[in-house]
C-alpha cells in the first residue's frame, strides 16, 4: 500500500502544473504504443529469466497503467481507486471456488474444491453472463477482441474455434497444411514473376496470409504463443545482425550485397557463439 501510494503521488506530481512537460503532454492515446512496447519488453525479460530485468519492466507497466488511469481521474471519468477496486471485485466474483460467499473476499472462505482449469473457465463464462450482465455473443469468435494485432488475433480465433471442437487432434495434418500453403505461395509467386501484368498482388498477399495462419495453428498445437515466439526471433536476429555489423566494420568491409558471402560467414559466427 505504501509503495503504490508513493507511485501514485509521483504520477500526480508529474502531471501537475510545474511537473514534467512530457508527462503533462501525454494522453491515453499517445501512450498506447508505449504500453504495448513495455509489455513485450517484460515478456522478453521473463524469457531471459533475469529477476532484476523483470522487476524493472514490471515497474514500467505499473507506471503506465497508473498514469493512464490517473489521466481519466483528472477528467473526472473514474479514479485510480475505482480501477483497483473494480478489479478486486471482479477477481472475487469470478473465483467463488476460492472465496465462497465472503462478499469482501478477505476471510479465506471457500476452497479450491478440486475444479480443473477448464471447469473454472466455463464458470467464468457463466458468471460474465449471469452476474455481470454481459450479452452472450452470436458467435464464439465474437469474443475475440477486434483491436488485437493480427498475429495475436489469429491465435485467439483458433483457440476459440478449438473450444467448439473445430481443431486437429494430431500434428501431422497441421504440418501438411503448412506445406500446402507454402506450395500455394510458391505458385502465386511464380505466376506473378511469369506474367506480372496479369497477376493481382492481392493473390500472393492472400496466400501468404494463409501460410501465416497455418503456422500460427502449428504454434498453438505445441502451446507456443506465436507473438512471443516471433519476439524471441526478433531479438535473436537483432543480436546476430549487430554482431555482423561490428565484424564488418572491424575488418573494413562495406555492408553491401556484394559482400553478402562475408556477412553470411560472420552471421554463422554469431550463431555458433550463442549458448
Amino acid at each position: 500500500m505504501e509503495a503504490f501510494k508513493k507511485l501514485y503521488d509521483i504520477v500526480v506530481r508529474l502531471r501537475a502544473p510545474g511537473g514534467c512537460a512530457w508527462d503533462r503532454e501525454q494522453t491515453p492515446g499517445t501512450l498506447r504504443g508505449n504500453l504495448i512496447e513495455e509489455t513485450y519488453e517484460c515478456v522478453e525479460a521473463i524469457d531471459e529469466k533475469k529477476p532484476e530485468h523483470i522487476k524493472e519492466e514490471l515497474g514500467d507497466i505499473f507506471l503506465l497503467a497508473t498514469l493512464i488511469a490517473y489521466m481519466h481521474e483528472q477528467e473526472g471519468l473514474f479514479s485510480v481507486s475505482d480501477v483497483l477496486l473494480a478489479n478486486c471485485e471482479k477477481l472475487i466474483r469470478r473465483h467463488p471456488h476460492v472465496f465462497g460467499n465472503d462478499p469482501l473476499g478477505i476471510l479465506g472462505a471457500g476452497s479450491d474444491s478440486g475444479l480443473s482449469s477448464e471447469e473454472i473457465l466455463k464458470n467464468w463464462a457463466k458468471i460474465k453472463v449471469e452476474q455481470e450482465g454481459r450479452k452472450p455473443k452470436d458467435s464464439v469468435l465474437d469474443e475475440v477482441r477486434r483491436g488485437l494485432p493480427p498475429l495475436d488475433k489469429a491465435y485467439q480465433l483458433q483457440k476459440k474455434a478449438a473450444k467448439k471442437g473445430f481443431d486437429w487432434l494430431e500434428v501431422e495434418p497441421i504440418v501438411g497444411k503448412v506445406k500446402e500453403e507454402l506450395e500455394e505461395v510458391q505458385a502465386a509467386a511464380a505466376a506473378m514473376t511469369i506474367n506480372p501484368a496479369k497477376h493481382d498482388p492481392a493473390d500472393l498477399e492472400g496466400e501468404l496470409g494463409d501460410l501465416l495462419f497455418a503456422v500460427v495453428n502449428l504454434c498453438r498445437f505445441f502451446k507456443v504463443e506465436p507473438s512471443v515466439a516471433l519476439q524471441r526471433t526478433n531479438t535473436k536476429f537483432t543480436d546476430r545482425f549487430k554482431y555482423v555489423e561490428a565484424r564488418m566494420k572491424e575488418n573494413a568491409h562495406e555492408m553491401t550485397s556484394a559482400n553478402l558471402a562475408i556477412m553470411d560467414t560472420y552471421w554463422n559466427e554469431a550463431k555458433a557463439s550463442e549458448v
